[in-house]
């Protein structure tokens, strides 16, 4: 990688945001990445194989707060990070700054300084986007895949309308609330102090770039620049004998439809016990436990 980060323009969320924040009692771990530093969750057993739960747009590793302490209590360790530009991760200040490559180089790099093996993925939104992109890039990292509302999108495929609106709501809206846009897109109604944790990491509109370049970033046309990769990765997932379970809720407009294409096209889907979970888009709000419990039955089944 290049040292490009090391000459972005960042911010760095003050400490105090994060006090006291509703169920959230995890203790913070940092790595740097090519001058960056990425905060992550590491809760359960430190030698016990991970459970890498990565986050999507525009939330960030509380929202794995109520699924976290169940996969830990089942023995697994739980690595859930803030991706550059969310959560207590730094934040380059210019959208220009973030592309889905750059992306894919920060979590390459973390999961090989924390030198993860045997991992177990649990992805949503954005973090399949990276996460899928990532076990096809590694295959012999990882032993499991779990999917909840995302998908791996090369731009040969019709943009659902739901997502163009986003799309253009996130670049142009001078209004960008974090915690009320994940309430939207969740069933039940975030609590002031959920939304408040949800707002934590933004105290201004400079910490938001990344947060507002990821719908810009998906591939929405056959020559973006990602869509050779991902259909590469596609290439790779096409034959994952691995497990592939999928956990998609059922009331999210944007990847409604997902879990029965991921399902005929991956091998490793095959007989799963696949579950369609109450919910939004963020799922992990809606129906963190079920969710959780999917994760554990799954893993249970592993050698």
């Amino acid at each position: 990688m290049n040292n490009k980060a090391q000459v972005m323009d960042f911010v760095r969320t003050p400490d105090a945001r994060f006090d006291r924040l509703l169920d959230y009692p995890f203790d913070p771990h940092y790595v740097e990445l090519d001058g960056l530093r990425m905060h992550y969750v590491d809760e359960g057993p430190s030698d016990a194989n991970p459970v890498l739960m990565m986050h999507g747009e525009p939330s960030w590793s509380y929202l794995y707060r109520h699924m976290i302490p169940v996969c830990a209590a089942a023995g697994h360790r739980v690595i859930a990070p803030d991706l550059i530009g969310f959560g207590k991760s730094d934040k380059p200040t210019s959208i220009g700054d973030y592309s889905y490559q750059r992306h894919m180089e920060w979590m390459q790099l973390f999961i090989d300084k924390l030198e993860l093996n045997n991992i177990t993925l649990v992805c949503q939104d954005w973090g399949s986007l990276l996460g899928l992109r990532l076990a096809a890039e590694n295959p012999d990292r990882f032993r499991a895949i779990v999917v909840g509302n995302g998908m791996l999108p090369t731009g040969d495929q019709k943009t659902p309308p739901a997502f163009n609106l986003w799309k253009n709501f996130a670049l142009h809206s001078p209004w960008f609330p974090i915690g009320r846009i994940i309430n939207v897109g969740s069933f039940r109604k975030l609590s002031p102090d959920e939304l408040r944790a949800y707002d934590a990491p933004f105290p201004s509109k400079k910490y938001k770039a990344g947060a507002r370049a990821f719908p810009r970033l998906v591939p929405v046309r056959p020559d973006d620049p990602a869509s050779e990769a991902n259909r590469k990765a596609w290439h790779v997932l096409e034959c994952w004998e691995k497990p592939f379970l999928t956990t998609f809720s059922n009331g999210d407009p944007i990847t409604r439809g997902g879990d029965a294409y991921m399902q005929k096209r991956i091998p490793g889907a095959k007989d799963q016990p696949h579950v369609t979970l109450k919910g939004g888009h963020f799922l992990q709000e809606d129906s963190p436990v079920p969710f959780a419990r999917a994760i554990n039955t799954l893993i249970s089944t592993l050698p």
